[in-house]
């Protein structure tokens, strides 16, 4: 597989290992982000998903070709938690859906475990903005929709819905519909539901965005504990850097069409962090120096496209 050398880079045995995994929350302070250097590939373990070499494009309408992803190769290792941010239009949703096998790129592939993805599976879950639970169905009926899809047995449906309820808090709330449950509330549903089919990799396409800023700091904290006691590589694409940095190991920040990788971002802050930490802010400020000429080019295009009209 060749990989891009300026998105590779080695993963100390250690990451998200045993002792990593048990020393999540207790983080040692050190410096607050680091700019991923070119080097050349190291021996590491098989990356959890790869991307190697991603291109997509599309027809449009004036019978030209839009690229949008150029050339994308990154890896993310077992049980790291990667944000992906960028501006309006870069990719980043689309990215989520190449690599949950809902569309196929025009050129590289997507690896899990070092194998090819032709399409959907269940080792990989997509959350979106709008969940997409089921309204006739009861908190406990959506969380073991997918574990019956799987023809997974009553007995250890039944075993895992108590066990991710009680995971996102929301045991008492079992025989609730979610029409009676607060935005927040339908969130850990979605997430719960996702957990119960027990997937490798989580897909998260800014789940939190649509939420009050309380609610939002709130699910940042569950997530990061679930993630903890689960150990699930989650890629989480956003549009605020300072969750990103809140929330991840690393941060890839993309280009304006055509999305590629401009720059990755490791982030050093110990956990738990809070999103109104003054480390947090610093660090988001130095990411969002490097996205706003991207964000320039994109309100550019914009302009050019209202003036053309």
């Amino acid at each position: 597989m060749s990989t891009n050398p300026q998105n590779a880079y080695p993963i100390p045995p250690d990451h998200r290992g045993i002792i990593g995994r048990a020393n999540v929350l207790r983080g040692k302070p050190v410096s607050s982000v680091a700019v991923l250097p070119m080097r050349p590939e190291s021996t590491q373990v098989v990356p959890k998903v790869a991307l190697d070499g991603i291109s997509l494009s599309y027809k449009t309408n004036s019978k030209g070709r839009l690229i949008a992803l150029e050339n994308i190769s990154l890896q993310v290792q077992p049980g790291e938690f990667l944000c992906i941010v960028g501006p309006s239009g870069c990719g980043k949703s689309t990215l989520l859906h190449l690599i949950a096998g809902l569309h196929q790129q025009s050129s590289g592939q997507v690896l899990v475990d070092g194998k090819a993805v032709s399409g959907p599976g269940t080792d990989r879950i997509l959350i979106f903005q709008e969940l997409g639970l089921f309204p006739w169905l009861t908190v406990g009926q959506n969380v073991e929709f997918g574990m019956k899809m799987k023809n997974i047995s009553k007995a250890e449906r039944e075993e895992k819905i108590q066990y991710y309820l009680r995971l996102v808090h929301l045991s008492k709330f079992r025989d609730s519909y979610t029409h009676q449950l607060s935005g927040g509330m339908r969130q850990r549903v979605a997430l719960a539901r996702a957990l119960a089919t027990e997937p490798d990799v989580l897909l998260m396409d800014e789940p939190f965005a649509a939420l009050d800023a309380q609610t939002r700091d709130l699910l940042h904290d569950e997530l990061e504990r679930i993630w903890a006691e689960t150990g699930r590589t989650i890629i989480f694409v956003t549009h605020n850097v300072r969750e990103a940095v809140r929330l991840a190991d690393r941060v890839a920040l993309m280009t304006f069409r055509p999305g590629r990788v401009k720059q990755e971002f490791a982030i050093h802050l110990p956990r738990p962090r809070h999103i109104e930490e003054t480390d947090v802010a610093r660090t988001a400020r130095e990411i969002l120096d490097c996205l706003r000429d991207e964000i320039n080019k994109s309100l550019e295009v914009e302009y050019a496209d209202e003036k053309a009209k």
